[in-house]
């Protein structure tokens, strides 16, 4: 990263949102009642879905080619939120135009791709940061500050669980794997929670389904403080069941443990079509707008551009290494041997 603050500071953050699938759309209605910030533009190459959502935002400016976007001098700061495999190519022209630039996870598809966002990072004057929206929840973040004051001892295990409704998957699993989707949020933070290296990897996959990648994935991680991580990702859940997600994570160390439960958000809705647990923390709406985790995220990030700091919640190496870790996750559910690192 440049580090060196020479952007332009505004004091209103103009953003533009590029990709506006269900959560670019999250992404600009978050965006359109934040104070400070103007969603001043939005991108698609679908221009009946452009039309649609900026509409409903009242955005003036519309764009079909996100070169054009990045050459608006007005423009501050873009989202972008499509396709991962896209995203490669999107963050370093964004980098290049000098725009601050929030990038979703994962990173990129690639590990080789990741390489070149960092070196664009590091050669930019914008401010850049990967969405790894689990690092902004309060109840994550409490039990790293615990960890951090030694209050688990040395971390000796950790096993995290984020399952979803095949209703979720068959929607995403044309785009990516269960494995890589979801699991990618929990390996991060081990590697958080632990400041370790991934020593090996193994991992097995299993597709149940119809769609291009696989439903489910276990991933176990040998960590060279000699920690063993295990991620677990299931995108088959019945279509019934009451969880927006069931995502839970177990951390043990040599003085205590902690236990972390996102999957019961603290409401339960028992209506004639079933019981809901809906997502209260994220990115839920109410009445008339949306609030939660996701808002946070948006906030720390805008506030790094008008404060003309870079981002250091998290990093863009360690958005890196946890793409190579899954990466090698997936060689190995592929191959049935372990990865080395």
């Amino acid at each position: 990263m440049s580090g060196n603050g020479s952007a332009e500071k505004p004091a209103t953050v103009r953003w533009g949102v590029i990709g506006l699938g269900f959560f670019g759309e999250v992404h600009a209605e978050v965006l359109a009642a934040m104070p400070g910030i103007e969603l001043a533009a939005l991108c698609t190459r679908r221009p009946e879905r452009l039309k649609e959502v900026a509409d409903r935002y009242n955005v003036p400016r519309r764009y079909t080619d996100y070169h054009e976007m990045l050459a608006d001098p007005d423009i501050d700061a873009v989202s972008v939120v499509t396709h991962f495999y896209d995203h490669r190519d999107i963050t370093v022209d964004a980098l290049a135009a000098g725009k601050h630039v929030l990038l979703e996870k994962p990173m990129a598809g690639t590990v080789e791709e990741c390489d070149r966002i960092v070196e664009a990072a590091a050669a930019s004057s914008g401010m850049f940061m990967v969405g790894h929206i689990c690092r902004f929840d309060p109840r994550v973040a409490l039990a790293k500050q615990a960890i951090d004051e030694g209050k688990l001892g040395r971390i000796v295990s950790m096993h995290a669980r984020r399952n979803l409704s095949t209703t979720i998957g068959k929607m995403v699993l044309d785009k990516i794997s269960a494995l890589v989707g979801d699991g990618i949020h929990d390996a991060d933070l081990m590697l958080w929670f632990s400041q370790a290296k991934p020593v090996s990897v193994y991992a097995q996959e299993v597709h149940p389904g119809t769609c291009k990648y696989a439903d489910a994935g276990w991933a176990m991680m040998r960590l060279d403080n000699d920690a063993v991580g295990v991620v677990e990702s299931v995108w088959h859940l019945p279509e019934n069941t009451p969880y927006q997600i069931d995502a839970r994570m177990e951390v043990i160390g040599t003085e205590g443990a902690l236990y972390i439960n996102c999957g019961e958000a603290g409401l339960e809705i028992q209506a004639s079509d079933g019981i809901r647990l809906p997502d209260t923390m994220y990115w839920p709406k109410m009445f008339s707008g949306r609030f939660g985790i996701l808002r946070q995220e948006l906030r720390y990030f805008a506030d790094c551009v008008t404060q003309g700091r870079q981002p250091d919640h998290i990093t863009p190496e360690e958005s890196r290494a946890v793409v190579a870790l899954m990466a090698a996750a997936t060689q190995s559910s592929q191959t049935g041997k372990v990865v080395h690192f």
